[in-house]
């Protein structure tokens, strides 16, 4: 079976992370988005996925090459981006010989078992079945009515407040019969959630399947943060990799991850539920709780940072404090003894010296 994974993904919230790395390139407990999903795609039997590109695609190209998990790897590339629904049209070659076929968004990070979705779409007949899943604000994502066959009468993109026919929201992911493709306009812009959904509807020919267990949207920075701690509270995931260099009077504070050539000072306590990236340097007297630390950053001595992200090649100076929601771009510079306050975002390759303490973001 093969399966079509948009890589485009991501609310406007993590945009200013990175400069330099695409979005399902970005650590999550250790491991990049993309591998957690086609591992997720290889233990069901998944022999080739697609990954539909528009930014940065040469750094999937250079990451994954043509296999990975034993999955095979073939690229759709878009000159512009196309929605949702454009790029699952313009993969149309690669699923020439697929009668049926897994879409996926790339934010999203689930354990759904797709072998049960896949039966129950084939179980029901429809065209396509949408993964569905219960939360209590479905403002945020598309809502959905269903009968008691499970066919959705109703599909409504991020409806107002109070104004959702469900609290089961759009998971992301979804079977598609090849005839699904002939719902989709060629040649633009498609929103699939807006434009090919409700018309499937209508027709009677959308179906939900309600999943349980793990999964979490990813494209704002505290559901970033919450899907490295639920992964990591996994006891197969933490790990401290083989050559780190962990002072003795450090202190780890299980679950974390620690990468290769990362060097921790004296008196330096980490975790828990923290993600230390390769190559990153944590100075002494430092406290790292409930974090995301890209790879090649710096964090010097007796700073604190509290469920925040700081991005690649970051320069955290010494005595500075960054508190929960903030975001550090890439290549960014904090200088000595500034505070960083909640929800703050700082743009890649910028220099702060002095403390924020509202709400704000440093373009």
């Amino acid at each position: 079976m093969k399966a079509l994974i948009l890589a485009g993904g991501f609310g406007t919230r993590l945009r200013p992370l990175s400069c330099t790395r695409p979005k399902l390139l970005f650590p999550v407990a250790g491991k990049p988005v993309i591998d957690w999903i086609l591992q997720g795609l290889s233990k069901v039997g998944v022999e080739t996925a697609i990954l539909a590109v528009n930014y940065m695609a040469e750094s999937f190209v250079r990451y994954l090459g043509p296999t990975k998990f034993n999955v095979g790897i073939l690229y759709s590339r878009e000159a512009r981006p196309m929605g949702t629904g454009g790029p699952i049209k313009m993969a149309e070659s690669l699923l020439r010989d697929s009668d049926m076929f897994l879409v996926l968004n790339g934010d999203v990070l689930s354990d759904l078992d797709y072998r049960r979705l896949i039966q129950f779409h084939v179980e029901k007949g429809g065209l396509a079945t949408i993964a569905l899943y219960r939360v209590e604000d479905p403002s945020r994502y598309g809502s959905v009515e269903v009968d008691g066959e499970g066919r959705i009468m109703r599909f409504v993109e991020k409806p107002e407040p109070g104004k959702a026919p469900s609290n089961l929201v759009n998971a992301g992911i979804y079977v598609f019969n090849r005839e699904v493709l002939e719902y989709i306009p060629t040649g633009r812009r498609v929103s699939t959630e807006r434009e090919v959904f409700p018309n499937l509807a209508k027709d009677g020919t959308l179906y939900g399947y309600e999943m349980k267990g793990l999964w979490i949207d990813i494209g704002v920075p505290e559901d970033y943060l919450t899907a490295n701690r639920l992964l990591l509270s996994k006891p197969e995931v933490g790990q401290i990799a083989e050559g780190a260099d962990i002072d003795e009077g450090a202190k780890i504070l299980p679950p974390v991850h620690v990468g290769r050539g990362v060097e921790i000072g004296e008196d330096s306590v980490i975790g828990p539920y923290t993600s230390i990236g390769e190559d990153v340097y944590v100075g002494k007297g430092c406290r790292i709780e409930g974090s995301i630390i890209f790879p090649g950053a710096m964090i010097g001595d007796h700073t604190s940072i509290r469920n925040a992200i700081v991005g690649e090649n970051a320069t955290i100076e010494r005595w500075v404090k960054i508190e929960s929601g903030s975001l550090i771009g890439d290549y960014a510079e904090i200088a000595d003894g500034v505070t960083i306050t909640h929800d703050v975002t700082i743009c890649p390759s910028k220099r702060v010296e002095e403390s924020i303490l509202e709400i704000h973001q440093v373009m």
